[in-house]
């Protein structure tokens, strides 16, 4: 269950992260508000992870994919440009993080 909580807080954390490019700055309070709520609960359900998952693993998982994520989201949705190093350096963070997933001993 703690890995549940994991992918749980990690998506929080992009829908954090997300809007804190919506938010403008923190001038635009809606998304202001929404960003600060959503880091409090993917911090929160993040701690529900450290109960399980060495913190660290839990937080080289947690920052890696939210990295990858949002990375990815910027691209498709935002027009970012993509290198290919970008595409190399972003598949390497995936790597680890499955790397790290396959060696815990945590289910």
């Amino acid at each position: 269950m703690a890995w549940v909580y994991l992918i749980a807080a990690i998506g929080l954390e992009v829908i954090g992260t997300v809007s804190l490019k919506f938010s403008n700055g923190f001038t635009d309070w809606r998304f202001s508000a929404l960003s600060l709520a959503v880091y409090g609960l993917s911090f929160w359900v993040l701690s529900l992870t450290l109960r399980v998952i060495p913190v660290s693993t839990a937080y080289a998982v947690w920052a890696g994919l939210g990295t990858a994520a949002v990375a990815i989201i910027g691209l498709v949705f935002f027009k970012e440009p993509m290198t290919a190093l970008k595409g190399i350096f972003l598949l390497m963070i995936i790597g680890g993080v499955v790397g790290l997933k396959a060696i815990s001993n945590e289910s």
